[in-house]
């Protein structure tokens, strides 16, 4: 069993136009809703895929009266903790090319009380050796601390725990002692930039970087790369995996897709689970939507040593500038 937490999901819009609106009026050229959020796209993923999974989400008011019925519509297992605000939209637009934008609105606060649900929810319907995945941002009220102390309540009940955030919340829960720490993490490349404060330029800074968390106390870290695949560092070093997508027409929850492909690997070899990983990754940015339908062919995966002269296709100087992890 995989058990995903969000404690920031969406009812997600996304929009086909022909490019991006910059003081002018466009159309549509068609329009999507789905329910969303990275925990629910990862368990979108596992359950299309034939993988036991369930989502543990917040469902509120406003147009987040709708997450519970859309997730009912999709089959998925899911257990909702009432929160009195709304559940967030966020909004993609998709232009001829693939390129993707993102709005994403911050979300209703949640308190002590809705937080601590989550992770009550989180231990109940979850047995030692499933996988609890803590994904994407964190809302105002729930404090970092609820989170690493969620991880380490996790770990010492026997479940495996990955986290999928960013910023203030990632680097508090790699604060702790490495028995309370998450065993997978799953940063892209600007996340890992500010989680460890270096620029990367190649596959090898890039691989350096995991290892040096591997390093910490972290059993895995897993990190997508775009066009440039995954990077995979444990305690036995670091691999490289990518796949060729059929056409690149949104890139929204492909890292969702990503950590999905990984966690529904199970107990197959680490380069078997990183080729898993990418190769949903390529089949999730070829679809339209931002929740994952699994093709009737994947893409060919091929995992390797990491050639360290390799160029990033987008080179990262800087650490995040704001809360990016959706």
């Amino acid at each position: 069993m995989i058990v995903t937490v969000t404690a920031n999901p969406s009812i997600d819009l996304t929009m086909a136009v022909e490019a991006r609106p910059k003081g002018d009026v466009q159309r549509a050229r068609w329009v999507l809703v789905e329910p969303s959020g990275k925990g629910v796209n990862v368990a979108v993923a596992l359950h299309r895929t034939g993988r036991e999974s369930l989502a543990v989400v917040p469902v509120g008011r406003g147009p987040g009266a709708h997450l519970a019925p859309m997730l009912d519509a999709l089959q998925l297992r899911y257990v909702g903790v009432p929160v009195p605000g709304h559940v967030r939209t966020n909004v993609s637009l998709i232009e001829d090319d693939g390129t993707t934008s993102k709005i994403n609105e911050a979300g209703a606060a949640l308190g002590p009380d809705a937080a601590a649900a989550l992770v009550d929810a989180s231990l109940a319907h979850s047995q030692p050796g499933d996988w609890v995945a803590w994904c994407g941002s964190l809302p105002a009220g729930f404090d970092v601390d609820v989170l690493a102390d969620a991880v380490a309540a996790a770990r010492a009940a026997g479940r495996h725990v990955a986290v999928d955030t960013s910023q203030a919340a990632l680097k508090n829960v790699l604060t702790r002692p490495a028995a309370e720490v998450p065993h997978l993490i799953k940063p892209n490349a600007e996340e890992l930039a500010d989680l460890t404060g270096r620029g990367f330029a190649t596959l090898g800074d890039i691989a350096d970087a995991a290892t040096s968390l591997v390093a910490s106390g972290v059993r895995t870290v897993l990190v997508s790369l775009g066009p440039d695949g995954a990077i995979l560092a444990d305690r036995d070093g670091a691999r490289h995996g990518a796949a060729r997508p059929e056409r690149v027409a949104n890139t929204a929850g492909a890292g969702d897709s990503l950590l999905a492909g990984y966690l529904g690997a199970g107990h197959a070899t680490a380069d078997d689970r990183l080729a898993a990983a990418v190769r949903f990754g390529a089949a999730a940015v070829a679809q339209a939507g931002t929740l994952f339908t699994p093709p009737s062919t994947f893409p060919t995966a091929h995992v390797q040593p990491v050639d360290r002269a390799t160029a990033l296709t987008a080179p990262v100087t800087e650490p995040l500038s704001q809360e990016a992890t959706t």
